[in-house]
């Protein structure tokens, strides 16, 4: 694929659109790949949505998302292990390339309970993966991310945790807002060569508009993208590049007039 082909179209780009409209908006746009996420599947269902987005011509680059493996009690573990196993069968009727695991915090644990839980837990599902033909992509998140969304939070966790668990099934997923910092993150990525199951772009402005919503399109912040995109293929990744925005302003202005923007600095800038 050349990097045009490549573009994948994530949901939370254009969040207070239906799966419906996005997919309808990827064929005007001409956007052959969209990342989905669960919650959106719930209007149509996974069979119906999975039929939709075929009919359309489009592929499936992630499903968003698995993972909060930590849990207090022993039933609240059980529930997210059954819900990580749903998950999979999704990811597997959408026929989606990965996964994309969100660890989760520590939830009445200390951050070491809480990452072993992780990796305790990955290894739970990861037989059910194999069986269904979907790998799981370990997403290491921003530091300022670790007491309500991940206590995994570098890439070189994400690798750490890989190697351990030794399952071809089991990767990692690069995304620049969380990783851009990291004075590791170019070593880490060549020892992710193999294991690289996604990447994802957007920008980080200055200021932060905020934490959750902060990201900016690409070019309007100070991210090194093509640096980052070259450094991952050259670790052998040439899948596809996701768009994925998390920002008010942007969903407030959600149209083909977007989707263009997002192309044109998507060819600029990444």
């Amino acid at each position: 694929m050349n990097i045009e082909e490549r573009l994948s179209l994530n949901q939370m780009t254009t969040d207070p659109w239906t799966l419906e409209q996005t997919v309808a908006a990827c064929v005007r746009q001409q956007i052959s790949w969209i990342a989905v996420w669960r919650h959106k599947l719930d209007a149509l269902g996974v069979k119906q949505s999975a039929r939709m987005i075929k009919d359309a011509g489009l592929s499936v680059s992630s499903l968003c998302r698995g993972g909060f493996f930590s849990a207090p009690t022993a039933a609240e573990r059980t529930a997210q292990i059954a819900d990580n196993r749903r998950a999979i069968e999704e990811a597997a009727e959408l026929g989606a390339l990965c996964l994309v695991l969100v660890c989760g915090p520590a939830r009445g644990q200390t951050l070491d309970e809480a990452r072993q839980a992780v990796a305790d837990g990955i290894a739970e599902i990861a037989p059910h993966a194999r069986a269904c033909g979907v790998r799981l992509g370990i997403e290491p998140l921003h530091p300022m991310y670790a007491a309500e969304r991940s206590v995994i939070v570098t890439l070189k966790q994400a690798n750490d945790m890989t190697a351990a668990l030794a399952d071809d099934h089991v990767g990692v997923v690069i995304d620049v807002f969380h990783l851009w910092w990291d004075p590791e993150v170019y070593r880490e990525i060549e020892r992710a060569r193999g294991h690289i199951l996604g990447f994802h772009v957007s920008d980080w402005p200055v200021p932060l508009p905020g934490i959750l919503t902060g990201r900016a399109m690409m070019g309007d912040g100070v991210i090194e993208l093509r640096r980052l995109r070259r450094a991952v293929e050259e670790a052998g990744y040439a899948g596809p590049i996701e768009v994925e925005i998390f920002n008010e302003a942007i969903w407030k202005n959600c149209g083909d007039d977007l989707l263009t923007t997002m192309k044109q600095r998507f060819g600029k800038c990444v």
